[in-house]
């Protein structure tokens, strides 16, 4: 094959839909030996030639650093990259996400061998990666750059491409066994089994299969209750004893003349496990007994893939991906909330009215007046529901050679599917309110035979309760040659299309209207858009040393039309030890389908993440301070301060896209022998961002933002509106590092030491347009950018994962340490209280022994020291920890085994 056909191949590899940016190119192909494309392990590059460097900066994580690792899940790479901003997988039930730079994980675009899947149900503007089967990755890739020049909207923050193996032959199974230290939870179970045959050399084809599956089981918060003991709450300002009133069990009371709770059961310590002392004679929730550090979590993933090679020019590729995952979430028992605004009263004809015949404690100033309880059912336990979500897509590639064309076709379609269940502990609003009027529950204790019959008769548990769909389905074409001979080599032209359709239908179903507690409400929203696009690209070797590269993306959208994307990179590589490289883009991304065509309610259909003083109804406090306001007259404390205030989420159809502008410089250089460095600044400014406004931001200026506040005729509150706007915009910008070194081979074997970091130098957030600027770096700040938790944005002034590898023959060993620098703590409490969180360090230990044959063995310590979670008085963080960037498990045990047939 001559040198300009070789050249147009690699083009057609770099510029077709599943791998057209240069940077991913190096070793793209899944049919290459795997070994030469290993430059980089944990979370950055490792160059071992200089000219093997991109034009764009690229991090490569092959599977052999997943396994010495010690790895059983995409979130645990996802949360070690310095330069992602993901937080620890929640219990809402969308999974693991990716956020590079801190931009929001719909930012992010996620590709399985470079062609999109279908996007998670819900939210339908990011990838749940718990769906991608691990056992079948040969590596991932991360362009920490934009790329809507090539792949469309989604590509601001940058690529994420999970490349399967092209090939396997024979059977292999796996195990894999994580035990905590500490008793309780959170243990991890992974087993895979993968079967192929076929050689692409000898005998043309390849078909193989692998079934991935993975368990976790929960971990109360109880487990762990030394991470979150009333004295460390009350050192940082958010003690327990605080909080007054609210639902508890034992419940607490007000009157109608008399809107000051009290409890029967103050006085003897209310009821343990299920409540502690609160303040000014009340009983409140033991967060420690109802709590889940960390949500029961499954997955079952399986893909196959099928290979001819008709020649050498010739390929034809099928593969099927099946991932499923279920999810259990749970929250504080069912509570006796009010229904169609009537609140729940206990009558005096009831026998469990203070004094009456079932021995509750009688109370002073009680008349016989109706008592209106804020209860949480005890016997029910945790409410719990199932989500269970699947993700299938089916892709078909066709690559081969028609004259001095090379050519790419690819089809694929994909189908992603939630559905929402009643697990246990949910029973109808109206139901549980009658059951208090009509004597048949205790709201002061626990209940007897007829009471626990009657929650029975009221339950929905095991009831589908919401069903979403999304599906994806595209066709992509691209062709690529030699034009002509340059100095340094042979211009390539490359040129292609996209031509996909998305959908979305999401339906909370009328049984939600009957289950007061889960604040919800029946609503249905439905959207689709076609999208059609070219783009071409062209890479100039002007010399030996230096190479330019552009590319172009014209995208039609069925409901924004048209938007233009381009791109340019260039390399220089003066010497054999010094290469410069650097880029400049522009993004586009369009509303998700969800945020323009989403459900819409006429009120609330969820809760405020944090808790507040509603501003009007207990006011007094200092602002965004909660607990410090003091409730007006004929308000219930419980009810109006300090609290989780209704909250209306939504779409929003005046919606617009988003558009930024990214350039990055850098330089890769070979100081010493064996030793490398590379230095990358990056730059992102987005304009008309896509968020929903920070709680904070609300709360610290309720006047701005007083229109927000939508309250009854009565003067409560009926939500505070929070649904998907076009803010500001956003300035983000920092510096990747990478260093490695490997020191000379001897007698004791190879050892290797790098470092992968980023430093962020700003991080700027705007929340309307035309206003000043507000900067984030290091602090919880007013940063919003669409992210679907309702954890904060974390972004860290320096984060970095730091690696000691040692090698001896089938011997090896890997100790890690990940690093996340400290940070301003949100300090919404009494000024003695301000602090700061401390760094998080995290080492790891595994080593790995492959001198049996057929048998790999990898052992491992995670947390090797017991770094507990850093401590934070945010009020999102009900522990006080910070759980959305630390594991709370501790200490744990890692075993993995391996044996090939």
């Amino acid at each position: 094959m001559n040198q300009a056909r070789k050249s147009a191949r690699r083009t057609l590899a770099l510029s077709s839909i599943t791998l057209a940016v240069l940077a991913l190119t190096q070793g793209a192909h899944a049919q290459q030996p795997e070994a030469p494309m290993q430059r980089v392990e944990v979370t950055g590059s490792s160059i071992k030639r200089l000219a093997a460097e991109a034009a764009l900066p690229v991090t490569t994580v092959s599977a052999q650093e997943l396994t010495a690792r010690g790895m059983t899940t995409l979130a645990d790479l996802m949360m070690a990259l310095p330069q992602s901003s993901s937080l620890a997988p929640s219990n809402a039930g969308s999974g693991t996400n990716i956020n590079l730079r801190g931009l929001g994980v719909n930012r992010t675009l996620v590709l399985l061998n470079g062609r999109r899947l279908a996007n998670e149900a819900i939210a339908d503007g990011y990838a749940n990666l718990d769906v991608i089967p691990m056992s079948a990755i040969a590596r991932v890739e991360i362009l920490r750059d934009g790329a809507s020049s090539i792949y469309g909207s989604d590509a601001i923050g940058g690529v994420v491409n999970f490349i399967t193996k092209s090939t396997f032959e024979g059977v292999q199974v796996t195990g894999q066994y994580i035990q905590p230290e500490k008793d309780g939870g959170g243990d991890e179970q992974r087993l895979t089994l993968t079967a192929g045959k076929g050689s692409l050399a000898v005998d043309g084809w390849n078909v193989y299969a692998t079934v991935d599956a993975h368990r976790r089981s929960a971990l109360y918060a109880r487990d762990r209750a030394e991470l979150s003991t009333p004295g460390i709450l009350a050192g940082i300002g958010r003690a327990p004893a605080l909080a007054s009133g609210g639902y508890a069990s034992p419940a607490n009371y007000t009157t109608t003349a008399n809107r000051t709770a009290a409890n029967p059961y103050f006085a003897s310590g209310c009821a343990d496990p299920y409540s502690i002392r609160g303040a000014r004679n009340t009983c409140i929730l033991n967060n420690q007994e109802y709590g889940m550090a960390l949500y029961e979590n499954e997955q079952v993933t399986f893909y196959a893939r099928g290979t001819k090679q008709f020649s050498d020019d010739h390929k034809l590729t099928i593969d099927y991906m099946r991932g499923q995952e279920y999810i259990v979430a749970t929250r504080n028992p069912t509570q006796s909330v009010a229904v169609g605004g009537v609140p729940a009263r206990l009558p005096s004809t009831s026998r469990w009215y203070p004094g009456g015949a079932g021995g509750v404690p009688a109370m002073p100033g009680l008349t016989n007046q109706p008592l209106f309880v804020t209860w949480s059912v005890a016997d029910l336990g945790l409410a719990a529901t199932k989500d269970v979500q699947v993700n299938q897509r089916l892709a078909v590639s066709d690559e081969g050679r028609v004259g001095n064309w090379d050519y790419k076709v690819g089809l694929v379609h994909g189908v992603s599917t939630r559905k929402n269940y009643y697990k246990e502990g949910y029973v109808t609003g109206a139901g549980l309110n009658a059951g208090l009027m009509n004597g048949s529950l205790n709201p002061f204790g626990l209940q007897d035979q007829a009471g626990l019959a009657y929650l029975e008769s009221i339950s929905v548990d095991g009831q589908l309760n919401r069903t979403s769909k999304s599906t994806y389905s595209g066709i992509d074409a691209s062709l690529s040659r030699s034009l002509m001979e340059l100095a340094g080599g042979s211009m390539a032209f490359a040129v292609g299309l996209d031509v996909h359709r998305d959908t979305t239908q999401d339906e909370r179903l009328p049984i939600v209207n009957a289950v007061t507690y889960a604040n919800a409400a029946a609503a249905r929203g439905q959207g689709a858009r076609n999208i059609s696009a070219i783009y071409a690209e062209l890479d100039v070797p002007l010399t030996k040393q230096l190479t330019l590269n552009f590319a172009a993306r014209d995208d039609y959208f069925s409901d924004f039309g048209n938007t233009f994307n381009p791109k340019a990179s260039f390399r220089y590589e003066p010497t054999k030890t010094l290469m410069f490289r650097g880029s400049a883009n522009t993004g586009f991304r369009a509303p998700t389908l969800f945020d323009r065509y989403g459900y819409r309610t006429a009120g609330a259909n969820g809760l405020t993440a944090g808790r507040w003083d509603d501003p009007a109804l207990c006011p007094g406090g200092r602002t965004g301070i909660a607990g410090t306001g003091t409730a007006a007259p004929g308000r219930v404390a419980s009810e109006v301060c300090n609290v989780q205030l209704p909250r209306q989420v939504g779409s929003n159809p005046e919606l617009q896209p988003e558009k930024s502008k990214g350039w990055t410089l850098g330089v890769v250089m070979e100081p010493v022998k064996n030793a490398t460095l590379s230095l990358d600044y990056w730059n992102i400014r987005m304009e008309d961002m896509l968020a929903n406004l920070p709680e904070q931001a609300i709360f610290l200026n309720p006047a701005k933002y007083a229109d927000l506040f939508i309250r009854n005729p009565d003067g409560s509150l009926n939500y505070v509106k929070n649904i998907t706007m076009n803010l500001g915009g956003q300035k983000a910008a920092g510096i990747d590092v990478s260093a490695g070194y490997t020191f000379p081979k001897s007698a004791f074997g190879t050892f290797k030491a790098e470092l992968d970091g980023t430093w962020l130098t700003q991080f700027d957030n705007q929340l309307e347009r035309d206003s000043a600027f507000a900067s984030n770096v290091g602090r919880f700040g007013l940063a919003s950018n669409g992210t679907t938790s309702s954890f904060p944005i974390i972004t860290y002034r320096w984060k970095h994962t730091a690696k000691l590898a040692w090698n001896r023959g089938d011997m090896g060993a890997q100790l890690t340490q990940n690093y996340n620098s400290s940070y301003e703590d949100q300090n919404l409490v009494a000024a003695q209280y301000h602090r700061r969180i401390e760094p998080y360090r995290v080492w790891n230990l595994t080593a790995s022994y492959n001198g049996i044959p057929h048998v790999g063995i990898t052992a491992g310590i995670t947390n090797l020291t017991d770094e507990r979670p850093p401590i934070t008085n945010h009020s999102g963080y009900t522990y006080g920890y910070l759980s959305s960037a630390a594991n709370p498990i501790g200490r744990s045990y890692n075993l993995r085994l391996t044996y090939t047939f």
